[in-house]
């Protein structure tokens, strides 16, 4: 099993982004530390929900503070980014990082950053497969050219190339169908219990996939009692997700999904490694069994303080990821 940590670079009230930034990094540090396997750090725009808008560049900061762990991106949006020059950043921390990157990809959401970067609802609704490929390609072949709907350009040659295989999100039927047509490894999100990380693992089979590595984000708070860890979670992660979720603005006026924070923070504090080291331990272990997944990022940021988000990290190292590797 490998155990990674899921970086948001979430802003509580008050925070200043910069440092948001900053501590962000040292998490990394601290993970690398504390025996965890990799770091994957998320990409958000113009919200608080998470202050980082470009996770490749936060990974390559991380990749000059830590010699082992591996990093990644969880993820970088392809519908507000043009996929070569996404390759070209990729590979780049692929040497740099002496081959410890993996890029993760995806399709994102209808919001605002569309208009902002000028890629348009049709990128997000249309050209994701289009922008998955061409990004396959560039990361594949030492020259590509560009010949669809969406990418049309004379043939160029990579520089510098690299041999990478990005992992993909999923949320929904048509991306399972593109990640499994592709052979690529999914990334599943904190949202999503048991079943339906199994159901999706199990579409993904359906649709020709062969590929394996699937990667799982969970929430993971340690504490001396799993009422505990619970009730601190309750208590803080609010007033994070409160905001941090109405960020969230479509691009086209339609209606913004709603949440209830109380109710997600309840779902995620019952569906993750919540608790005592060994209720950690026994929900990863229990996910692992009934998804076929052995990879999990967890999410440690829940507290909003980053004294103890580091206390927290090296507490799961010491205390949980023995129970896990025994």
């Amino acid at each position: 099993m490998r155990i990674g940590i899921f970086v948001i670079a979430a802003r509580f009230p008050g925070q200043e982004p910069g440092r948001v930034l900053a501590d962000a990094v040292e998490l990394v540090v601290a993970a690398e530390e504390a025996g965890f396997d990799d770091a994957w750090i998320a990409e958000h725009h113009f919200m608080s929900y998470g202050v980082c808008p470009s996770a490749i560049t936060l990974a390559a900061v991380a990749a000059g503070r830590t010699t082992r762990i591996g990093l990644g991106t969880a993820v970088s949006v392809l519908s507000t980014q043009h996929p070569v020059a996404l390759a070209e950043q990729a590979a780049m921390l692929h040497h740099l990082s002496g081959g410890r990157f993996t890029l993760g990809v995806g399709r994102g959401g209808p919001w605002v950053d569309l208009e902002v970067f000028g890629t348009g609802l049709e990128r997000f609704e249309r050209g994701f497969g289009e922008s998955l490929d061409l990004l396959l390609d560039a990361l594949s072949a030492g020259r590509i050219r560009g010949d669809g709907e969406f990418f049309r350009f004379r043939e160029v040659r990579m520089v510098p190339e690299a041999r990478m295989r990005p992992v993909v999100a999923c949320t929904s039927e048509p991306t399972v169908a593109l990640a499994a047509e592709r052979g690529l490894p999914m990334l599943l999100g904190m949202h999503m219990g048991d079943a339906e990380k199994a159901s999706m693992v199990a579409d993904y089979v359906a649709f020709g996939g062969t590929a394996s590595g699937h990667v799982a984000a969970a929430v993971g708070h340690v504490a001396d009692s799993t009422a505990r860890a619970v009730r601190e979670l309750k208590e803080s992660m609010p007033r994070w997700l409160g905001p941090g979720l109405a960020g969230y603005q479509p691009v086209d006026g339609r209606p913004r999904p709603a949440k209830d924070v109380g109710e997600y923070v309840d779902l995620l504090t019952r569906i993750h490694p919540v608790g005592s080291a060994e209720h950690c331990a026994e929900a990863l272990l229990t996910t692992a069994k009934n998804t076929g997944i052995g990879h999990f990022i967890l999410m440690v940021e829940g507290l909003g303080d980053h004294r103890r988000t580091v206390e927290n990290i090296r507490r799961f190292g010491a205390e949980v990821l023995p129970l896990l590797r025994r």
